[in-house]
């Protein structure tokens, strides 16, 4: 089970997804995304990589913001396709 810090924000944007959010079992992921009937969607988020609320607590907003750009840029292929892992990644760990 992951030890990432779960931030309060995380869990607000997963409930406006409609989906519950719990630390990833896999050791290489941050969050295990769950629908409402409690079945695993989609791990996400790498451990060895920070996010936007893990930055602005380590690193200050402005960091945060930049490596949040650069994040959307980079997975702007695949992030609004809605339901992929990519997409709850952006909205639960980047928004």
């Amino acid at each position: 089970m992951s030890t990432y810090k779960i931030y309060k924000a995380q869990f607000n944007n997963a409930k406006k997804l409609g989906v519950t959010i719990k630390p990833s079992e896999n050791k290489h992921k941050k969050l295990d995304v769950f629908d409402k009937d409690n079945k695993r969607i989609a791990s996400i988020g790498s451990i060895r990589y920070g996010d936007y609320h893990n930055f602005i607590e380590t690193k200050g907003k402005e960091f945060a913001e930049t490596r949040r750009r650069l994040y959307k840029i980079r997975h702007n292929k695949t992030r609004g396709i809605v339901g992929s892992k990519s997409y709850y990644a952006d909205r639960i760990l980047w928004d």
